[in-house]
């Protein structure tokens, strides 16, 4: 299994949930994140309002899937992702060791 980490822009969210829905990813967990990359102090526009910031607003999606599903992932997101401008994010891929579901008690690839 690999574990999917996606920071985006917050405007993306939807074209990138659309995206890995239609490839078949059935859950992700989203998480409101400030942070900075080589954009630190750089005017950001975000919804409407020009400012400029150290912590730049942005939006963390991860996403457990099976092995052969890890690189369509990261395409979808890379896709619905770019708008061609700096802070765009980053997708990072690590592997997963194993997955429990609470609930049920099944594991790995049965509990996603």
């Amino acid at each position: 299994m690999k574990l999917v980490i996606a920071i985006i822009k917050p405007f993306k969210l939807d074209e990138v949930r659309e995206a890995l829905t239609g490839i078949g990813v059935a859950g992700m967990t989203v998480t409101e994140v400030k942070g900075f990359g080589r954009q630190k102090g750089q005017t950001e526009i975000y919804r409407g309002a020009e400012y400029s910031t150290n912590m730049v607003p942005k939006i963390k999606i991860e996403v457990v899937c099976p092995v052969d599903l890890a690189d369509r992932v990261v395409e979808a997101v890379q896709a619905a992702a770019n708008t061609g401008a700096i802070g765009d994010g980053k997708i990072f891929v690590l592997d997963v060791g194993q997955a429990v579901r609470i609930r049920t008690g099944e594991t790995d690839d049965t509990a996603l």
